[in-house]
């Protein structure tokens, strides 16, 4: 007579109907490619450092004005007493640094160097942010109709590509900024000096989003699931904003993020040489540019704003980096 199966004790001795039920309760979960991309960037330590500072950044840029209202700042308050009138430098040491102005103040005018690097926060991400929206949608837009057309559509978009990457793009800023300085399309001040700035940068630099979007293009016409679109009777328009746009996404993500600090530097570079962003508006470009007389006597003035760009075009450099490596691991 055999011994009667033991109904206690551990899992492994437990019914077969139980075991079954515990394992489809821990039943592995498939993963979007959204989540794999998730998880790639999230080992990446140096990318995500780089996302958190650029979150920071944008939102000092988008809360500037009332984080100067908290703080008691302006940035275009003049500060007599705290310059020495034999030197025009302030007084006290570190650039008159104090709980007042942690970061010291101007030379000469004696405005606090704090208020004017928020101010000009938002001003270079405004611009930059607009002109990378700009040139991403000219880009993709131009890119996709010669990848995908192909011919003497590819031949004409291709050389007009050509056309604008052969320009003068500085020096052609230069002149259009200095030009529409007074007023123009209804817009005057400091919206105007934007716009001009968004516009110049943005429609001049289109050729580069264009070209990668016209090469994925190029590889993805001749995939299935786009013949299988044709033999169903769908038009050009449906293909390439339906079918192929969609797939496009990755890539113009990666290169937005790359292209933000190129448009940084950019407005800066403008705002230095003095056609960019006016004066009493606050900009990074125009502090490094009334700092060159007293960079050596008070480097402070020039050291504040140069780190300001710096660390924003590193962060996003960073972050993009690290898209492009989580979206597209096989590029690395």
């Amino acid at each position: 007579m055999t011994a009667p199966i033991e109904t206690t004790g551990s899992q492994a001795d437990a019914q077969p109907e139980a075991v079954l039920k515990g394992v489809e309760a821990r039943r592995i979960e498939g993963r979007s490619l959204g989540q794999i991309a998730w998880t790639r960037f999230k080992r990446d330590k140096i990318a995500v450092v780089g996302g958190i500072v650029v979150v920071l950044l944008i939102l000092v840029a988008a809360l500037s004005r009332p984080l100067q209202a908290l703080l008691g700042l302006d940035p275009n308050a003049f500060h007599q007493d705290l310059i020495d009138p034999n030197t025009s430098l302030p007084k006290g040491d570190f650039g008159g640094m104090s709980w007042d102005h942690p970061l010291g103040v101007e030379p000469k005018f004696g405005r606090d160097i704090l208020a004017r690097i928020l101010e000009g926060s938002w001003v270079s991400l405004v611009v930059a942010f607009g002109a990378t929206l700009l040139s991403v949608v000219i880009g993709t837009v131009m890119g996709l109709v010669a990848g995908y057309y192909g011919g003497r559509v590819d031949t004409v978009v291709s050389r007009l590509m050509d056309t604008f990457l052969a320009f003068p793009l500085l020096l052609f800023a230069i002149a259009i900024s200095a030009t529409l300085q007074g007023g123009a399309f209804g817009l005057e001040g400091l919206p105007l000096h934007i716009s001009v700035l968004i516009f110049v940068i943005g429609f001049f630099n289109w050729p580069y989003m264009g070209r990668i979007v016209r090469g994925q293009t190029l590889a993805l016409r001749e995939r299935e699931f786009v013949d299988a679109s044709r033999g169903m009777g769908a038009g050009g328009p449906y293909i390439l904003f339906k079918e192929l746009l969609p797939n496009l996404v990755a890539p113009i993500i990666v290169y937005s993020t790359l292209l933000i600090p190129t448009n940084i530097l950019f407005e800066a570079s403008l705002s230095f040489l003095g056609v960019g962003i006016q004066p009493p508006q606050a900009s990074w470009g125009g502090m490094l540019n009334e700092a060159v007389d007293f960079f050596q006597v008070d480097p402070q003035y020039m050291i504040v704003p140069g780190l300001a760009i710096f660390i924003t075009v590193l962060a996003f450099n960073l972050l993009g980096d690290g898209l492009r490596d989580a979206l597209d691991p096989r590029s690395r």
